[in-house]
């Protein structure tokens, strides 16, 4: 999509919550894996002495900690969603998603009682300590869940294979640690073992009854007004278009028209890729507002590649506002296809301009009615 590739693209901050999200999930998983495995004394080569081992531990926990206050504030930065520093605090308060960004904040919240009481470990006891240490290993499933719940690259190739490889080596840490346990019993290596095997096929099954299917970001409690544009799908499907029937417009477009238009471009994050936002105010050979929205997922090069749009046309005079799609787009000329409530059509073709510094949008739109819809 040259249009949009070669001006606006997602948001910085948008691919820093992506990126930090999911090192975050990766330095967390070494930090489960080396506390699980460090009890046992292991080590993976005789330069590594167990004093070692702990120095890491601690060290990637702490890193841990930075990268996800870095993924909420770049969350709250972008905008996209109505998140606030205080939901990064305060578990199942956001109207975003609340039960998935809930458990993201837990986890968090899990993190910085482990630091805490790290840095009390003296005055606390090594019994509480302790007890507290093994509550904040569930700081991991609980950030996995939040990953596939509120994460929008969760249909991703990449990051698919990299949660699973995340569960793969927690899953065999434990049973190497239960494993080599001299004080483990059979029933306890045997449900360690079962435990070890649930939680994956469990996390599985949730990911492709939930997350993995059409329609889950409605589930998960995006907020309507979020719901515009879904990766793959047709942009604002929440407004309901009637059926085209043969029609003539009327009002100010009931014949053939040109116009010329100014305005602004805005864009945001959206599940698996972005929204392009265009205000348009028309004026010359008619006046009145367009707004055209633009949804795709991002290009390795950057832009979007289109998956859904929708165009809105309001004048004064027409009986009610026209609702339609982009039918064709190439470089800086679109054609849109728009339906009133009555189901007259107009065919519009437009040509625009956007400066990239201030994002402001120029250009001319020109149209006539169709006598039906095709």
């Amino acid at each position: 999509m040259n249009l949009v590739a070669t001006t606006l693209g997602p948001s910085a901050y948008w691919y820093l919550t992506r990126s930090t999200g999911a090192v975050a999930l990766v330095l967390l998983t070494i930090s489960v894996v080396l506390g699980i495995l460090g009890s046992i004394r292991f080590s993976v080569a005789p330069r590594w002495p167990r004093f070692a081992i702990d120095t890491l531990h601690r060290d990637t926990s702490l890193l841990v900690i930075v990268l996800v206050v870095l993924h909420v504030i770049t969350t709250v930065l972008d905008g996209f969603a109505p998140v606030t520093l205080l939901d990064g605090v305060i578990p199942f308060l956001s109207p975003y998603r609340p039960l998935w960004l809930g458990l993201g904040t837990l986890s968090f919240d899990l993190l910085i009682a482990l630091v805490v009481t790290s840095l009390l470990r003296r005055r606390l006891g090594y019994r509480s300590w302790r007890a507290i240490h093994w509550l904040a290993y569930a700081s991991w499933p609980v950030a996995v869940l939040h990953g596939l719940g509120t994460g929008t690259d969760v249909k991703s190739w990449w990051l698919l294979l990299l949660t699973v490889l995340c569960i793969a080596a927690v899953v065999v840490a434990t049973i190497v640690r239960v494993g080599r346990s001299a004080g483990a019993t059979s029933g306890i290596r045997t449900g360690a073992t079962a435990l070890s095997v649930a939680t994956p096929v469990g996390i599985a099954i949730f990911a492709l009854a939930g997350p993995l299917q059409k329609g889950w970001a409605a589930k998960a409690g995006t907020p309507a007004s979020l719901l515009g544009v879904h990766h793959g799908s047709t942009a604002a499907t929440a407004v309901r278009r009637p059926t085209p029937s043969a029609g003539v417009a009327k009002g100010p477009l009931d014949r053939p028209f040109s116009a010329t238009f100014s305005g602004s471009a805005s864009q945001s994050a959206a599940d698996g890729g972005a929204i392009v936002d265009l205000s348009l105010r028309l004026g010359g050979g008619v006046n009145g507002q367009m707004r055209v929205r633009l949804g795709g997922a991002p290009l390795p090069g950057g832009g979007l590649s289109l998956t859904g749009s929708q165009v809105d046309l309001t004048a004064p005079g027409m009986p009610s506002a026209m609702v339609g799609r982009i039918t064709s787009l190439v470089g800086s000329r679109f054609d849109a296809r728009v339906t009133d409530a009555s189901g007259s059509v107009v065919v519009l073709h437009a040509n625009l301009a956007i400066d990239q510094a201030s994002g402001a949008v120029t250009g001319t739109v020109s149209g006539a009615p169709s006598g039906g819809s095709r």
